[in-house]
């Protein structure tokens, strides 16, 4: 899909806030997809139709990654498939303009299949991208038809005891190695070195989060280096 060879090498941003958040505010996420396009972001990975619409007013040409998530992360999160998880979730992305929906197709139990999402998702006219915490996973997302993989989701299952504080790039690697659909890199990413290390490894793009735009995690990680 034309969407996925504009990614490429792109930096692509993640933008969310829960709703116990400051920047959930319609206002302050505004302002913060505003700033992260104004400073070059060469793609956004939003969370709900509102975000998306509002990135759409911004720059309407720009690659969005639309996901649906609980407004407040569970605290059994480990558990869970709640990232794009049902049929109505995809509809709603594609409906609210993006181009590329994300879901999770880890191994843990769900109610919809990994099939059914991608193929709903390549319905709708977007591409699929599978969010996977292992190679197991991101293999078997490959065959079903996702147009990239992503491993957004390793460190953050039950399969992981802990969540490690550098990008997974030896997964990165192996998939990169082994699967023949690109790879995103995503995931604990906190300084353009490891962005470097991620495009040196083979990732199609990097996506940055929380080091860009959750200011009360960015000093939380400072204050741990005292």
């Amino acid at each position: 899909m034309d969407v996925v060879e504009r990614i490429k090498g792109a930096i692509v941003i993640s933008c969310q806030a829960q709703k116990n958040e400051p920047f959930y505010d319609e206002g302050a996420m505004f302002a913060m997809l505003k700033s992260v396009v104004d400073g070059g972001a060469q793609g956004l990975r939003l969370a709900g139709g509102r975000d998306i619409k509002m990135a759409r007013s911004i720059r309407p040409d720009m690659p969005i990654i639309g996901i649906t998530k609980p407004d407040i992360i569970p605290e059994n999160y480990r558990e869970l498939v709640y990232i794009t998880p049902m049929l109505e979730d995809v509809e709603l992305v594609a409906r609210a303009g993006a181009d590329i929906i994300a879901f999770d197709a880890t191994l843990r139990p769900r109610e919809v299949s990994v099939d059914a999402l991608i193929t709903r998702i390549h319905e709708l006219g977007c591409a699929a991208m599978a969010d996977v915490s292992s190679f197991v996973e991101g293999a078997s997302a490959a065959k079903l038809g996702a147009d990239l993989v992503s491993t957004t989701l390793s460190g953050y299952t039950n399969s992981c005891t802990k969540t490690p504080d550098e990008p997974d790039f030896e997964l990165l690697k192996t998939l990169v190695k082994n699967i023949n659909c690109p790879v995103v890199l995503e995931g604990r990413i906190w300084t353009p070195a490891q962005v470097k290390k991620g495009f040196d490894f083979g990732a199609h793009c990097v996506v940055i989060g929380t080091a860009v735009t959750r200011p009360r995690e960015i000093v939380k990680y400072y204050l741990r280096g005292k």
